[in-house]
């Protein structure tokens, strides 16, 4: 890629069906920490008019019971705001048809006498981190996360209450020389109610876009697109049929690193498509917030069954401070990269997903009950002082 391009992300709310999806399967992961910390959850939701199914593979107590189950999915949704007639909380019909995990998959992954316990499947996972934005993020995600979690905000309170849950972000910025300048362009589609026009969401929506980037970003108003159809009052899962863990783009940096290709939500995290990929990222961002590098990208990829990772990547795009190699030799002695030592390290047994459902995993900041906890950036001392190398 040359030096001066224009790249693009994009984000939806809490209300896309999607990630009301995400939402739901996180929340039943939630629930089962909630009551044992090591229960195993793979739960899947699906959500079109009026209606949502769960499905996926548990282990856990025995006092979790369908209803439970039901009345956390109802919670989610009347949480993010779904009060219509054909996408109602109290009106859907909710099918749960979660069943016993795999015997065949816990003697592979269950820890025992001989063995430590061994990785929940076979991937490959990412992290990534960069200069660009105090969070460590790629400018064009978080900007886009964060034009729609100030109007959901505002939703919220009452002051958008002409608009719905449903909605979705797509900023494009100028990079000269490497770095982000200016949006080239912004769009934002939003649900609405019935009784307002377009001129109206036009004049609700670009302030919240005029705060949200730096000063002297804004496009110009030929290149602002704000309800580009005319109408957005058809949202939700009426309007379009979601699923658990179709956005793992919009969750992790917009497109600007590589994917392992498994999704999130729905996991506890004993399946490394969730911790190892949180690992990833709390590692990188340490490296790049210590000075060892501008950006950094690491891999993981893991077999089931197998404890430790069978490889580990350490790339710095020709920005470190100190070599690949080096780097990697330090990140396999400063933490242990097995799914038990990954729990352990950053305390995931924990019911802390729920929240991670909307507005990205990543570029977030550590909350005090151990939500967010791959953000914090507690590595830095230990990593320069293995490598004897000085933060200026």
């Amino acid at each position: 890629m040359s030096d001066s391009y224009i790249f693009t992300s994009e984000s939806v709310s809490e209300g896309h069906p999607d990630k009301l999806c995400d939402r739901i399967s996180d929340e039943i992961v939630d629930l089962f920490l909630s009551k044992e910390p090591e229960a195993r959850v793979a739960a899947e939701c699906l959500a079109t008019t009026n209606f949502l199914a769960i499905a996926g593979e548990t282990r856990g107590p025995d006092c979790i019971t369908a209803d439970m189950i039901e009345n956390v999915a109802r919670n989610a949704v009347k949480s993010i705001g779904y009060e219509q007639t054909e996408f109602h909380w109290n009106k859907i019909d909710v099918e749960v048809r979660l069943h016993s995990q795999s015997s065949d998959i816990a003697m592979g992954v269950d820890a025992n006498d001989n063995k430590d316990e061994g990785a929940g499947d076979q991937g490959i996972m990412f992290g990534y981190a960069c200069q660009e934005t105090p969070v460590y993020m790629p400018a064009p995600i978080y900007y886009s996360h964060k034009i729609l979690k100030a109007l959901a905000d505002d939703r919220h309170a009452g002051i958008l209450d002409k608009l719905g849950p449903d909605s979705k972000s797509q900023v494009s910025l100028e990079y000269i020389d490497g770095k982000p300048v200016r949006a080239s362009s912004v769009v934002v589609s939003t649900q609405h109610s019935e009784d307002v026009s377009q001129a109206d969401i036009y004049d609700m929506v670009k302030p919240y876009i005029e705060k949200t980037l730096p000063d002297g970003w804004m496009c110009s108003d030929d290149q602002l697109h704000i309800n580009p159809t005319g109408r957005f009052v058809i949202g939700g899962p009426d309007g379009d049929c979601g699923l658990t863990g179709r956005k793992i783009i919009v969750d992790t940096y917009g497109g600007a690193a590589p994917h392992g290709g498994g999704a999130f939500s729905g996991k506890d995290p004993t399946k490394v498509d969730r911790s190892a990929a949180y690992a990833a990222r709390y590692l990188a961002k340490n490296i790049v917030a210590s000075g060892l590098a501008e950006r950094c990208t690491i891999q993981f990829s893991y077999a089931i069954g197998i404890a430790q990772p069978i490889s580990l990547l350490v790339n710095t795009h020709g920005t470190g401070k100190v070599s690949d190699i080096e780097l990697a030799k330090v990140i396999k002695n400063i933490m242990d990269l097995s799914p038990r030592g990954i729990r352990e390290h950053l305390k995931l047994n924990r019911p802390i997903y729920a929240r991670t459902a909307a507005y990205g995993h990543f570029g977030r900041y550590a909350d005090k009950d151990g939500g967010f906890s791959w953000e914090k950036l507690d590595l830095v001392d230990e990593l320069t002082s293995s490598l004897g190398f000085k933060v200026a």
